[in-house]
């Protein structure tokens, strides 16, 4: 019996509502998932889909990125590893300059003044900044990565992360916990009396430690903590978890008179790994950087205004989109009026398969972030559609020990419509309000058909 001779039988694409109707009249239905190409992108699909070059290009980017083999090898003082000359700030995301900042961004500009001693008040640091008197550039460009606004001073201590594998260095500061806290925006005394305590004591503390406990192998922590419960961007208790119990007999051991303070601290800041996990992200997107021909993507990023991305094939090339607004849960008398569009370079860990990419291993997220379990799992499973591979080494319990949804590829995301599932923290919109929520949210489809297109132009 053939499919024409038997029974009717319907294979239906797309909305549900003809599959659910024929069903209601007993019509066999085979549904099959299927979305038009982002609008506009079929040209340059299809020359980029015919450049010669492509296949092997990516197979050599992600081969490079699920290659890396990140680890901690030190805290530095930014001054000593950034090349900060003069007035010089870094901060999240893609090139922004003082008058199209947002608010969050501007707060961690203005604390960043006050903390370096630039200004001795608000007003001043205004001032100076509205008068071009602080150079501004994106961490991306100086192998650094800073969550939300992140801005990274001279004075500020950073995590310093080797790849054994491929030879890179990437750099993230230290964290400050949640709340009120520079990287939100907030510039209050209480925010600058812990950066200067983590300047005098944290950072040379945790430098004195990691120099008696050598390298710390951060892929293999990560791929701990995925078997523990958390993704690595919003839910990092066990890696923090684990991080503690590597360096706490260092710091024991390099600093017993402050020892009780910074073991303390780390201990109630559940976040504090993100950072070094956000420099491992680094190092290992990096690793796939400047592949002639592919379209891997290397860096996803927002500074409150735009979102941009940045591709392995097309150099330091910026390509944005405006910043959308997460949506979410909020912290106390907070709503979406009080939230400022999408901010930070901790997408990093989405785009090197964590994050958003992962929330199948941390059901408990969702807590945080909104939404039920199923959705942390079907938010994972589609990830795998935009994607040149699975993680050899970071895998998911609750899908078989599936590896992580890793390689971002722009055709992929034009042909299938989907973007990328980020989950992030929400920060207030105006200067100096700190954290508000935290929730989901997609890049904009700009930020990847105007990398398509220059992709297309390349070929």
């Amino acid at each position: 019996m053939t499919l024409l001779s038997g029974p009717p039988h319907v294979i239906t694409v797309g909305a549900g509502l003809l599959q659910e109707a024929l069903e209601a009249q007993a019509v066999a239905t085979t549904p099959v998932e299927w979305r038009p190409p982002l609008p506009g992108t079929a040209d340059a699909l299809a020359r980029v889909l015919a450049d010669p070059r492509r296949t092997a290009a990516n197979e050599r980017a992600v081969a490079r990125l699920t290659s890396a083999r990140p680890h901690l090898v030190g805290v530095r003082r930014a001054s000593e590893v950034l090349d900060l000359d003069g007035r010089t700030f870094l901060h999240a995301g893609p090139p922004v300059d003082w008058e199209r900042a947002s608010g969050p961004m501007r707060g961690a500009l203005i604390g960043a003044t006050l903390l370096e001693g630039y200004a001795h008040d608000e007003d001043g640091a205004r001032s100076l900044l509205e008068s071009g008197g602080v150079r501004l550039e994106p961490c991306h460009g100086r192998r650094t990565v800073g969550p939300m606004a992140g801005v990274v001073s001279p004075s500020m201590w950073m995590f310093e992360v080797r790849d054994a594998e491929h030879g890179g260095l990437a750099y993230c500061s230290l964290n400050e916990g949640l709340g009120k806290v520079l990287r939100y925006g907030a510039y209050g005394p209480e925010v600058l009396d812990r950066l200067r305590w983590m300047d005098r004591v944290l950072g040379p503390v945790l430098s004195a430690a990691i120099a008696l406990t050598g390298p710390i192998d951060l892929r293999a922590l990560i791929a701990q903590a995925l078997q523990m419960g958390d993704e690595l961007h919003n839910r990092n208790r066990a890696a923090t978890s684990l991080l503690l119990r590597e360096l706490a007999p260092a710091v024991v051991d390099a600093a017993p008179e402050r020892a009780a303070e910074v073991l303390r601290f780390v201990n109630g800041n559940d976040h504090f790994f993100l950072n070094a996990g956000m420099a491992a992200g680094k190092v290992s997107t990096d690793a796939a950087r400047d592949v002639p021909g592919s379209s891997l993507v290397v860096a996803m990023a927002r500074n409150g205004t735009d979102f941009g991305v940045q591709v392995s094939g097309l150099g330091d090339r910026w390509f944005t989109g405006p910043a959308g607004v997460p949506d979410g849960l909020y912290l106390g008398a907070y709503g979406p009026a009080d939230a400022n569009p999408d901010i930070g370079d901790s997408t990093i860990t989405e785009t090197s398969g964590l994050g958003g990419f992962a929330m199948a291993a941390a059901p408990a997220i969702v807590r945080f972030v909104g939404g039920e379990v199923s959705d942390a799992i079907a938010a994972t499973r589609s990830m795998y559609e935009i994607t040149l591979a699975e993680h050899p080494v970071y895998q998911i319990p609750g899908l078989g020990f599936r590896g992580t949804p890793v390689g971002i590829d722009v055709t992929l995301v034009a042909r299938t419509g989907l973007l990328p599932v980020v989950n992030t923290g929400i920060a207030g919109r105006v200067a100096g309000t700190g954290q508000v929520g935290a929730g989901l949210v997609n890049p904009p489809a700009e930020a990847f058909t105007r990398a398509l297109a220059a992709l297309a132009d390349s070929v």
